[in-house]
């Protein structure tokens, strides 16, 4: 993964003005507004303890293609591996008017990974209700979770990760592994492969082609995963 030495673009990063060749003619307020659009910094928790994956740009992002109701769920698993792995940042975005929006204006910063084809052992996702929690459990016998195309929008993701042909500081358009493509400027790495043991994830969106639940469990309790 990624390590991020600082965590934040420094304000000094401004774009030369193409006209002028120059910064030093740049009108200082278009800089300060260019600034605002363009430097949108995400220090992510990622796979790994240390590693931090910087969003050099999200305007424009898109994640899922379906509004989110801005409600997180929880993910869990004691192991995960699959092939075809990317991971980019993106733009989140909920229904106009929605009681989650908070003061965000219903955008959620995300880390969108992606699975070409995913295995996934002891599967809990569990949505804080209020008062009460919806679970579901999988792959708990000797048959795993299963899914196709597998994508998922997180706002912290956490386990003990190991890749195998992995490469760090691509271009998000430019990915190739998984299947998807991310928006043009965007960070984003991709691995052959991957293998996270204790799985955590603070989701708003998942989405797959498909999605295989052997032993499926679902109903209330009074503690999530």
């Amino acid at each position: 993964m990624a390590s991020s030495s600082d965590g934040s673009l420094s304000a000094d990063h401004t774009p030369e003005n193409p006209e002028s060749g120059s910064t030093t003619s740049a009108d200082p307020d278009r800089r300060g507004r260019v600034r605002l659009r363009r430097a949108a910094v995400m220090a992510v928790p990622a796979t790994l303890a240390a590693a931090t994956l910087l969003v050099l740009t999200a305007e424009g992002a898109l994640g899922v293609q379906f509004a989110i109701s801005g409600m997180p769920f929880t993910v869990t698993a004691t192991e995960l591996s699959g092939t075809g792995f990317e991971q980019f940042g993106a733009l989140d975005n909920m229904v106009e008017g929605s009681p989650n929006e908070g003061d965000t204006g219903g955008q959620v910063l995300v880390i969108t990974s992606v699975i070409k084809d995913a295995k996934l052992t002891k599967l809990c996702q569990s949505v804080d209700l209020g008062g009460t929690n919806l679970l579901i459990k999988a792959g708990g016998g000797k048959d795993k979770v299963t899914a196709s195309d597998l994508t998922t929008d997180s706002t912290e993701l956490s386990g003990n990760a190991a890749f195998r042909g992995i490469e760090i500081g691509n271009d998000a358009s430019t990915l190739s592994k998984g299947g998807v493509t991310g928006p043009i400027g965007v960070f984003s790495q991709q691995a052959d492969e991957v293998v996270i043991g204790d799985l955590r994830q603070t989701n708003y969106a998942t989405t797959a082609g498909v999605f295989k639940l052997p032993g499926l469990q679902l109903g209330f309790s009074s503690k999530g995963c």
